[in-house]
């Protein structure tokens, strides 16, 4: 359970993400929408820190950081703004998740050749033109 516990997480939190992104109401701006989700997500941020780190200082844990989670952050706003926007520009919710993640994994296979030196096997690259096929065969 250790190492599946992560990916059931990213799974259901996920199916919250994108139901929450496509049911967002019309008439509010995503940005305006998005200072509550991060208003909370400081609030659960903190919540969790003290309690899976009782003894630790949060302001301590800031002298560690780096411009890793500066970067973090503009690519939530990035992410969260652009599933908003996805689904307000008429994508589907079965498919506009799908086609972002297929060209996603694309790019991070080839990220991960380039700049992690991890294995572009023959497996891998059949693996990318299926996921172009499947995206030809959803949008059609």
């Amino acid at each position: 359970m250790q190492l599946w516990w992560p990916i059931i997480l990213i799974v259901c939190s996920n199916i919250l993400y994108q139901l929450c992104a496509k049911l967002a109401p019309a008439k509010i701006h995503p940005m305006a929408g998005l200072t509550v989700t991060y208003a909370v997500s400081f609030l659960v941020s903190a919540l969790a820190f003290f309690l899976l780190a009782p003894k630790s200082s949060l302001l301590a844990q800031y002298r560690h950081l780096n411009a890793s989670y500066v970067l973090f952050g503009l690519a939530l706003v990035g992410l969260e703004a652009g599933c908003i926007y996805m689904y307000k520009a008429g994508w589907p919710i079965s498919v506009g998740q799908l086609v972002h993640s297929a060209i996603l994994a694309v790019c991070l296979v080839l990220i991960g050749a380039c700049f992690f030196h991890e294995e572009l096997s023959a497996s891998r690259l059949l693996g990318i033109v299926l996921i172009f096929c499947g995206i030809f065969l959803v949008n059609r």
